[in-house]
């Protein structure tokens, strides 16, 4: 059975953390892939500062030239919030020869019991935390713990250093720089 890690987010923009993050998951885990799955609408965000299809460009280019990860727009071809449950009953039906273990950093180990219709999805998905600055790993859920760099960076702090006109070259991976560059995004 194919052992698949899905790493899900507005990627508002794709930076070097959830990189990281899916490198250190795919590796600790013995997955045999990743999966970036862009959502249209998160369930605790009202929308993305940038058009899905631009979006989806980013996480494109940043994954490019790794053959252990793949873009997945599922929740960008459908209308609506992304709910998780939603994402997962669709997955699992269409591969049911995979095994999914679903990456979630500390921020949202906390915020699980909020999710629309928790107690079946870890029943659906393995869940897996790595951790994040500021957040603990405290959960009544089942999820797998994965230690990872703890980058305190977030898509809003670099949208913001692109706002106020200060560097961030470095916080993403150089494809999606330069795209931000030309599109310029952000500003």
């Amino acid at each position: 059975m194919k052992k698949i890690g899905l790493l899900g987010g507005t990627f508002d923009p794709p930076h070097i953390g959830h990189m990281i993050i899916a490198d250190d998951c795919f590796h600790a885990l013995e997955l045999d892939e990743v999966w970036f799955i862009p959502s249209q609408i998160p369930p605790h965000k009202n929308k993305a500062n940038v058009s899905s299809d631009k979006r989806l460009d980013m996480v494109t280019l940043a994954t490019e030239n790794r053959a252990q990860f793949k873009v997945k727009d599922f929740e960008l071809t459908r209308a609506g919030r992304s709910y998780t449950i939603d994402t997962m009953t669709m997955i699992n039906e269409t591969y049911p020869e995979c095994s999914f273990y679903f990456i979630i950093g500390a921020d949202m180990v906390e915020y699980l019991p909020h999710w629309q219709a928790i107690d079946e999805l870890v029943q659906m998905v393995q869940f897996v935390g790595v951790q994040r600055p500021g957040y603990t790993l405290k959960t009544p859920y089942p999820v797998l713990f994965v230690d990872s760099l703890e980058m305190d960076v977030s898509s809003s702090h670099i949208r913001e250093r692109i706002m106020a006109n200060r560097p961030y070259e470095y916080l993403l991976p150089q494809a999606v720089y330069h795209y931000i560059k030309e599109h310029k995004l952000y500003e």
